[in-house]
This record gives C-alpha cells, sequence and structure tokens, in this order.
C-alpha cells in the first residue's frame, strides 16, 4: 500500500485520530493513551502499530517506560493532496460565482428593457 493511503486508512479510524489528537499535545506513554478508552491495552496497541505503520506516530523505549510521539512531517503528503484539491474546487467555486454573477446582470438588464 502506498503511504498516502497508509495514511488514509489510519486515519479513516476515530479511535486512531482520538489518539493522534492528545499525542498533538505531547509524547505519552501507551498507558496514559489507552485511558480514556473503553478497550483492552492490547487492543490500543493494535490502534498504535496501524499509526506507526503509516508514519503518524513514533514508539520509544526508555527503561519501561514506553513513550509514543506525533510525527507530523506525516501528514504532509496529505496536506498536499488535499491543497491539489482545494485549489481545484476554488477554481470551480469561483467560476460558478462569476456565470451567476454574469446570469444576474443579464437579467436585471431584462427587467430594465420591459416596458
Amino acid at each position: 500500500m502506498d503511504r498516502l493511503s497508509s495514511t488514509f486508512s489510519a486515519l479513516a479510524d476515530p479511535t486512531r485520530r482520538a489518539i493522534l489528537a492528545r499525542l498533538a499535545l505531547g509524547e505519552t506513554s501507551v498507558t496514559e493513551l489507552a485511558e480514556p478508552f473503553d478497550m483492552s491495552l492490547p487492543a490500543v496497541s493494535k490502534h498504535l502499530k496501524v499509526l506507526e505503520r503509516a508514519g503518524l506516530i513514533a514508539r520509544s523505549r526508555e527503561a519501561q517506560w514506553r513513550p509514543c510521539r506525533l510525527e507530523p512531517a506525516a501528514l504532509k503528503p496529505v496536506d498536499e493532496w488535499l491543497e491539489a484539491y482545494r485549489r481545484l474546487w476554488e477554481e470551480r467555486f469561483d467560476r460558478l460565482d462569476d456565470y451567476l454573477h454574469d446570469l444576474q446582470g443579464k437579467t436585471k438588464a431584462k427587467k430594465r428593457k420591459k416596458p
């Protein structure tokens, strides 16, 4: 699977997005990440593995503490992909706006010509 697809796949799950939101606040342990979720530690660990394979997080080991941290650079390809579509749709909306203004101008002109 390509990197963009694995990133979108990882982001598709609300639990994983919540984990990323927590990690955006700073590095934390797997145990602390699991606290707000009604699931087992192994289930949270599976979510972390998906995020790690997608390159969205990094895990390390410091003695018995296993901190996780966000890897924000992994979101850059997603941002670039979305930006291309954002520009496309802005251009289309601008053209539609111009067209609608043109139609409104023609409608007003017709109304003024009626006796």
